[in-house]
């Protein structure tokens, strides 16, 4: 052996590298780390008080018993639903939105046949609508919030949950479609025909029964009369005549002329 070697040897031995040997020349096995968790009866305390913070609508207090909880409680715990979904309400009250559904779905995805997943379901869907405010922002989160719906409704038929989703989708389809017609009615004061025809057809084709399609359709037949498309009049004034015959402006647009065109748009300065 060398000097190098044995200097070697004798550094690691040092330094305490290896396995320690015990009394009897085998090595010592690692002694695990034990983690603090609190006691049957230290839960139940922590629960009665994160419930009572919560049914009193102290969310912020609330929500920070209930992430404690989480921790706490034992595998199979029949509360574990109930912290769960009421930590997601919490973080909705606080605007956390996708921290809510992250916990909607946890009792949804997770526990799927408590009584509490369709309303979870729901509730994540909530929290999505609730991302989009307006019409005129990116319609993403109003989406993803009908497909939720959606899928609670196929999840969870007949459930009261699935039942009070279908007017929430029909609050959203009808902003959507508001949302489009806007920008079909955009195209057309800029006398860009083609670009607001086809904003008015896939509004009809998608919203069928949203409140705003019979308006769009009668601009539609005020479109097509600009161009003259009669055969285009006739097709979409007799869908018309057959769903809406009372809506507003379907009599006039379906017999008398075509509206004058709007203003042209100002110059700009140069």
């Amino acid at each position: 052996m060398n000097r190098t070697f044995l200097t070697t040897i004798a550094l690691l031995a040092a330094l305490g590298c290896g396995p320690a040997v015990n009394s009897r020349g085998g090595a010592n096995q690692p002694t695990p780390v034990q983690l603090a968790s609190a006691s049957a009866g230290q839960v139940d305390s922590l629960w009665l008080k994160a419930d009572g913070l919560f049914r009193h609508g102290k969310w912020s207090d609330a929500q920070a018993e209930l992430e404690r909880l989480n921790l706490e409680f034992a595998p199979g715990d029949p509360r574990i639903a109930r912290a769960r979904f009421e930590l997601a309400e919490c973080y909705l009250e606080s605007k956390s939105h996708l921290q809510a559904v992250r916990e909607f779905r946890r009792v949804s995805d997770d526990l799927p046949g408590d009584d509490l997943a369709p309303e979870a379901l729901l509730r994540a869907g909530d929290a999505y609508a609730e991302l989009w405010r307006r019409p005129e922002l990116d319609p993403t989160y109003a989406q993803t919030a009908i497909q939720t719906y959606r899928e609670l409704q196929t999840r969870y038929p007949g459930t009261s949950a699935a039942r009070r989703s279908v007017a929430r989708i029909a609050g959203l389809e009808d902003l959507l479609a508001l949302k489009q017609y806007k920008s079909g009615m955009y195209y057309f004061k800029y006398k860009a025909y083609d670009s607001a025809i086809i904003y008015f057809k896939d509004l009809a084709a998608t919203y069928p029964r949203a409140p705003i399609t019979p308006t769009a359709l009668v601009q539609l037949v005020g479109i097509y009369k600009i161009l003259g498309y009669q055969e285009d009049v006739n097709d979409t004034c007799g869908y018309l005549q057959r769903t809406n015959p009372g809506a507003a402006g379907v009599a006039d647009a379906c017999t008398g002329p075509p509206p004058p065109p709007p203003p042209a748009a100002p110059s700009a300065r140069g």
